[in-house]
């Protein structure tokens, strides 16, 4: 396990709006199911938290962008204020969709006015082409540019199919969604297949094929569960089953959690959000300085048959002891007194 890898490539915006779907899928199928009799504007209250701390942090970023002329001046920091924004304007018409829908669920009238509704994200679809280009062109992330770009046509089928304007059995009302989701299932066996080749490859590093595997995994638990999802959904829409919303849901937070996990090892991010103005890691290590000697050790499992002693230690099972290194920084003065760590704003390798 090492912390020091764990702290750089986290990626905490990923982080926090799948861990929000997460709680909103559990609350919506809880809601579906009649379990709970909580209004639809409390169901979605871990949608309106994504959504608050989107608007907050755009805002407290543009006011230390206005305050400090000196950063704009800094390598890529305009590109990334502009990526900031875009997606503060995506969240936005997100948002608004959000609560049209909250509206109309919560209306007792009975009309239905879902192509309405829908139309923030048709909006919001047809920008998301824009903003896909511009990101690619400046390297930027654009996962949920390309979600809400390639479901325009899905979008349309669900307003038409809740309006009853087309009565189509929702199997044929997922068909866009099973052309993307065959795309996925190319992608995870490409993959799959060069994972596998690296493995048994003697030239690549093992960090390679850790990180090769993990991400294979990863993808593994996303995109299979999102498909029995959509089966399993589609299905119970169509009478076919009559599983409750909760177990059909399960799958998809089955995805939501392998999503949270690769949280971790996504890297990236935009420094703007909160005005941070630098690397997530370097602040948290700014805001607690004590994470330095956390930061600083790595442990280890490594069997220890070299040395004496390794037959008594095989006799009280503990052939294998953690090996704890410590870096330069937290390495021992006089031989017992560990030295107080100095708070710095970087992670050294450990010695």
């Amino acid at each position: 396990m090492n912390l020091k890898n764990l702290f750089q490539d986290f990626n905490p915006s990923k982080f926090v709006v799948y861990s929000c779907l997460l709680v909103f899928t559990v609350l919506f199928a809880l809601k579906l199911d009649g379990t709970v009799d909580w209004s639809y504007g409390f169901v979605f209250f871990p949608i309106w938290i994504w959504k608050m701390m989107v608007i907050v942090g755009a805002i407290v970023g543009c006011l230390v962008w206005i305050r400090n002329p000196q950063y704009r001046q800094e390598s890529g920091s305009l590109i990334q204020f502009k990526a900031m924004l875009l997606s503060c304007a995506e969240h936005l018409a997100l948002l608004m969709f959000e609560v049209m829908v909250v509206m109309n669920l919560e209306s007792s009238n009975g009309d239905s006015d879902w192509h309405l509704v829908f139309i923030p994200l048709y909006i919001l679809s047809v920008f998301c082409i824009g903003s896909g280009i511009w990101c690619v062109k400046n390297d930027r992330s654009y996962e949920l540019e390309l979600f809400f770009a390639v479901n325009i046509l899905q979008f349309i089928f669900l307003a038409l199919q809740l309006d009853e304007i087309i009565e189509w059995s929702w199997v044929i009302i997922f068909i866009p969604i099973w052309i993307v989701m065959c795309v996925a299932l190319i992608g995870l066996l490409y993959t799959v297949t060069l994972t596998i080749i690296l493995v048994r490859s003697s030239g690549i590093l093992l960090e390679q094929r850790r990180r090769s595997v993990s991400t294979a995994i990863g993808y593994c638990f996303l995109a299979i569960p999102l498909l029995v999802f959509e089966i399993l959904l589609a299905n119970r829409l169509d009478g076919v089953n009559d599983l409750d919303f909760i177990t059909v849901s399960i799958p998809l937070l089955i995805a939501f959690l392998s999503l949270i996990s690769m949280a971790f090892g996504s890297k990236g991010g935009n420094c703007w959000w909160f005005g941070v103005h630098k690397d997530f890691c370097l602040f948290i290590l700014g805001v607690c300085p004590c994470l330095q000697e956390y930061g600083n050790i790595s442990y280890s499992l490594q069997s220890n048959d070299h040395q004496d002693g390794t037959q008594e230690q095989q006799d009280r099972g503990m052939t294998d002891v953690p090996d704890v290194k410590f870096s330069s920084k937290s390495k021992r003065a006089d031989g017992d007194v560990p030295r107080t760590v100095v708070p710095v704003l970087s992670i050294d390798m450990p010695d």
